[in-house]
């Protein structure tokens, strides 16, 4: 038993020994993505074996552990039979002294000369009869209990034996356990590591498709040059052949609660700032006692009515007067739940912008908006708001004239009304103008080999979900959020493609399809393999992970043209 344990521990230890990832010399942020996917690759090659040993030492350890209540029950038995056979050998042993006392007694009154002389001839007989079953009795009792004995014995050495297996099958069980244990370890480190390694990767998605919350604020917004679609102002022609682009309605929004643009829009048609609220939040506001300080973070206490919302610059003070005071509500409703708490709030935008000039000086307008409103807040509700959410909010659904999606929507959309210039618009820039790079490229227009590329990053992503090589062709040149490595070339990636189905080489023509749930449901592509439908939330990744330069789409509910 020693020897079969010593041997598989051994097995165990140069198994683990020879799959287990070791550690990396460098630190993540220091390796490159094409060290990153050596890593992936190996980590994978090696936590799947490591699994199945761990399985194994699972099964191995439930067997032992019922070796061990079998060999447990039978020595419970064996203790039972030793207890009764001890017992048994006690009271023959008994029988036997009594048996031998009385054969010494009879045999001694027996041998007297008296008795022989005076006894008759069959009495005689008889008793030369008794002495001679006497002695065979005796030599049957002491063969009993000889056999008892050695009954005896042999039960306390198998008793014995088996206590002892009983010993090697815990110190088996204990030792499956541990390395079970250390197993799992390894398994969790190695889990924890390929996740950090595919950070880089999904970082790299989040900043495409937007991780921070949009508002108009003080400044005129910015309507990137060459981002409209054809016909529009802002169109520019790539050129020869054939191209397609990819639009969003809305951008780097949380698409939840007040669209601003949208506010704008219902006052331009005539509704009232009640009206907008009710509309975005669901509930009327209600008059609070608001009087008092906030803590602000970077400023202190700050005077809530007085001082703080004066400088909330989250919409121009040129708009209506009835989005002013919607957005005035929409502020101090905001900022109410950290006044009551006593929390610090931030003065960004992961708050909400706060302008110490704006509030030394705040416009007329804004500060009539305030104090027209003082006190007014909405009960119950987290007025989140922001620029433009493209027609639909997950808070109150399409953001509409008459509150459906469907075909024309983008046509009824209050933000579309209201000329919101991130409505609907293809992103080629870092950030919300040229001026924060554009990566060389002048327009947000893909080639035909270029979308053909995508959708072979899409074939490849189905099939390798933790492939690090799918990534920007210009991330070296334009890295985004940092993020750097060695990315497919187009015919490396087509390559792969390939291998995975067969790529895509040519597309002819694209259509959308929308949800009821303000999302692009699908996409399809006339391609050289004929028709290929990708579901929105598919092509929206291979999209943002492939796309060149800082190309990108910016929202769940897109449209992908053709020029």
């Amino acid at each position: 038993m020693k020897k079969v344990l010593i041997v598989l521990l051994l097995i165990l230890s140069v198994f683990v020994l020879a799959n287990t990832p070791g550690v990396y010399s460098k630190s993540i942020d220091e390796m490159s993505l094409e060290e990153i996917e050596r890593e992936l690759a190996n980590i994978t090659a090696a936590i799947g074996p490591l699994k199945q040993e761990s399985g194994d030492l699972y099964n191995k350890i439930v067997d032992v552990q019922n070796r061990i209540g079998g060999v447990e029950q039978r020595v419970r038995q064996l203790a039972w039979e030793i207890e009764e056979r001890t017992e048994e050998l006690i009271y023959q042993k008994a029988m036997f002294d009594q048996r031998v006392r009385s054969q010494y007694i009879k045999q001694r009154t027996s041998s007297s000369p008296l008795l022989t002389i005076f006894a008759g001839e069959g009495e005689a007989a008889d008793l030369a009869r008794e002495v001679s079953f006497s002695k065979v009795a005796a030599r049957k009792d002491r063969t009993e209990l000889i056999a008892i004995a050695e009954n005896l014995v042999q039960l306390k050495r198998d008793k014995d034996s088996l206590e002892k297996v009983r010993q090697d099958l815990a110190i088996a069980k204990a030792s499956f356990a541990q390395r079970r244990e250390f197993l799992e370890g390894e398994i969790e480190s190695a889990e924890q590591y390929k996740a950090q390694l595919s950070a880089k990767q999904k970082e790299l998605l989040a900043a495409r498709s937007g991780s921070f919350t949009s508002a108009v604020g003080e400044v005129p917004v910015s309507n990137i040059a060459c981002s409209g679609p054809p016909g529009s102002p802002s169109y520019c022609n790539p050129g020869g052949g054939t191209w397609f682009a990819a639009f969003s309605f809305g951008a780097w929004t949380h698409r939840k609660g007040m669209s601003q643009y949208g506010a704008k829009g219902r006052v331009e048609a005539g509704q009232n700032y009640v009206e907008v609220l009710r509309a975005y939040y669901g509930k009327e506001p209600v008059g609070k006692d608001t009087n008092g300080d906030i803590q602000v973070q970077g400023y202190g206490s700050l005077n809530f009515e007085e001082y703080y919302l004066m400088g909330i610059a989250e919409m121009p003070s040129s708009w209506p007067k009835e989005a002013l005071k919607a957005q005035a509500i929409a502020a101090r409703t905001y900022a109410y739940r950290y006044k009551q708490n006593g929390s610090a709030i931030c003065t960004t935008q992961a708050c909400q912008v706060f302008s110490k000039s704006k509030a030394d000086n705040p416009p007329s307008a804004w500060r009539e908006a305030v104090q027209e409103t003082r006190g007014k807040v909405i009960e119950d509700v987290i007025t989140y708001y922001s620029s433009t959410a493209g027609g639909y909010l997950t808070t109150s659904g399409w953001d509409t004239t008459d509150g459906q999606g469907g075909e024309g929507f983008a046509t009824r959309a209050w933000e579309s009304k209201a000329g919101s210039p991130w409505f609907y618009s293809s992103w080629y820039t870092k950030g919300f103008n040229t001026d924060t790079g554009t990566c060389g490229r002048s327009h947000p227009w893909l080639t035909e080999a270029e979308m053909a590329d995508i959708l072979n990053a899409w074939l490849v992503l189905k099939k390798h979900r933790d492939d690090a090589r799918i990534l920007p062709v210009t991330i070296n040149q334009c890295p985004i959020n940092g993020v750097t490595g060695d990315p497919y070339s187009l015919e490396e990636m087509k390559n792969k493609a390939n291998e995975n189905g067969g790529a895509y080489t040519g597309v002819s023509s694209v259509s959308v399809r929308y949800g009821n749930d303000g999302q692009t449901s699908t996409v399809i592509f006339q391609t050289n393999k004929g028709e290929v439908s990708i579901s929105g939330s598919e092509f929206l990744e291979a999209f943002n992970l492939r796309a060149p330069g800082f190309v990108a789409i910016r929202s769940p509910l897109f449209n992908i043209e053709k020029k």
